[in-house]
């Protein structure tokens, strides 16, 4: 996890900084229902690649946002999901859902 000294003194930027992208978002959205596993999220994220899936995992595990279970089994079996911190964020995404339903409601 980052420090405080790490982060911007702006909520709203530290924010950003944890889940600003565009796939970020997305792989925190498919979490918030329950655990997936990788080739279940690359598969649900059309566009994504390989390469840029587990960079993201690895940001948002690093930062306290998503857990990784490896259930050391063969063939492998890892699953990610939500910690506590992570679940915070749902609420932030049901407001993002809601206002792309009014967004697209009103053009």
């Amino acid at each position: 996890m980052k420090t405080k000294a790490e982060l911007p003194d702006c909520p709203v930027a530290t924010t950003v900084s944890l889940v600003g992208s565009k796939w970020k978002l997305l792989i925190l959205r498919n979490l918030s229902s329950r655990a997936w596993r990788f080739n279940e999220l690359l598969k649900s994220l059309d566009g994504i690649s390989q390469k840029v899936l587990t960079a993201s995992l690895r940001e948002l595990e690093a930062d306290g946002i998503i857990f990784r279970k490896d259930y050391h089994t063969n063939p492998p079996k890892v699953e990610y999901g939500l910690t506590d911190i992570g679940k915070e964020l749902q609420g932030l995404l049901s407001v993002m859902a809601d206002f792309g339903e009014y967004y697209k409601s009103v053009i």
